[in-house]
């Protein structure tokens, strides 16, 4: 069953609901954009990746992509290897690999959480937003292709 709402800025919005006693093969899930920002005082950025949770699922995962001529548009002298390496340090955190250090032995909610902590540094995790997902891993690939690529 699905119901849609007007809000007062004319956005529609649609709200599911599952009646009692259905069972729901989706889960909810929190997923943040990650953004670039090579330089802090200008404020632009790009987005480089997603990271998505699933609580249900133990799942945590992250996708990035790196436009190097978007970057270099925004700062000539920006350091590609060293967001590179940055963007590649949160694929490792969500994975749990050794390479995670300390976070490897956090469970996935625990990594989500410290991921999308706000830091000033050049690679930053934006809002968390909330959906619906049976396939946690795939709704990584749907976002990352949806908002980065």
């Amino acid at each position: 069953m699905s119901e849609r709402h007007i809000h007062m800025a004319g956005h529609v919005v649609e709200r599911h609901i599952i009646r009692g006693g259905e069972a729901s093969d989706r889960d909810v899930f929190e997923y943040a954009v990650l953004r670039v920002v090579p330089r802090v005082e200008r404020g632009e950025c790009i987005n480089a990746g997603v990271l998505v949770y699933c609580r249900a699922r133990g799942y945590v995962g992250a996708r990035t992509h790196l436009d190097e001529a978007r970057l270099l548009a925004l700062d000539p002298d920006a350091d590609v290897a060293g967001v590179r390496a940055a963007l590649g340090a949160v694929e490792s955190v969500c994975g749990g690999s050794e390479a995670a250090g300390q976070a490897s032995g956090d469970d996935a909610g625990r990594r989500f959480r410290w991921l999308i902590a706000p830091r000033s540094t050049v690679v930053q995790p934006g809002p968390v937003h909330t959906g619906f997902t049976s396939d946690p891993a795939a709704e990584t690939e749907r976002l990352l292709d949806r908002l980065v690529k």
